[in-house]
């Protein structure tokens, strides 16, 4: 069983319905939820002519090789309504596989670690609520420490503002 950390993100529809939506057909789908951050509303990154996101991160535990693991992801989010038409654009979901164990993977299709996660708050801090210690498999820090490397983080905002999460699935 490998070890996967996923972000997921929201910023059509109901957004916290929707990453609730995403999280249960991921359990229905051969992979164990182990921990959900809380939610953050966010900026968008790349097009910021948008609605804003709220996003999150989980981790999982699965038999599903990565590329199986992609599929499984991919057709969850078709599934809920995804259309791929611009890249960063408008989504109902979006989940992405951050780490998949301590593994780097480079493929056309999948590139783990996530080419962003060290540069982006909005997956940074839901990543570091649920593993402060993760180390990065590339560069051997952790999450914590790549996340004070980007300094104040204004843009990533508790969901909802000054109420705690439930972040069972």
């Amino acid at each position: 069983m490998a070890t996967v950390y996923i972000g997921l993100g929201a910023n059509l529809g109901d957004r916290e319905a929707n990453i609730r939506e995403a999280l249960r057909r991921m359990a229905d789908a051969r992979m164990r939820i182990l921990a959900v951050s809380p939610l953050y509303e966010t900026e968008p990154w790349g097009i910021t002519d948008q609605p804003r996101f709220l996003n999150g991160a989980c981790a999982i535990e699965t038999d599903l090789s990565p590329e199986e693991l992609l599929d499984t992801l991919k057709k969850i989010e078709a599934d809920m309504g995804r259309v791929r038409t611009v890249r960063n654009g408008p989504r109902p979901i979006d989940l992405d596989i951050l780490l998949y164990d301590d593994r780097r993977i480079e493929t056309p299709r999948l590139k783990v670690p996530h080419p962003g996660i060290v540069e982006r708050n909005t997956v940074l801090v839901p990543l570091v609520d649920i593993a402060p210690d993760l180390k990065h498999p590339l560069t051997g820090r952790t999450m914590t420490d790549h996340l004070a490397d980007l300094g104040p983080t204004p843009d990533v905002a508790p969901y909802p503002p000054g109420l705690p999460v439930d972040t069972q699935p």
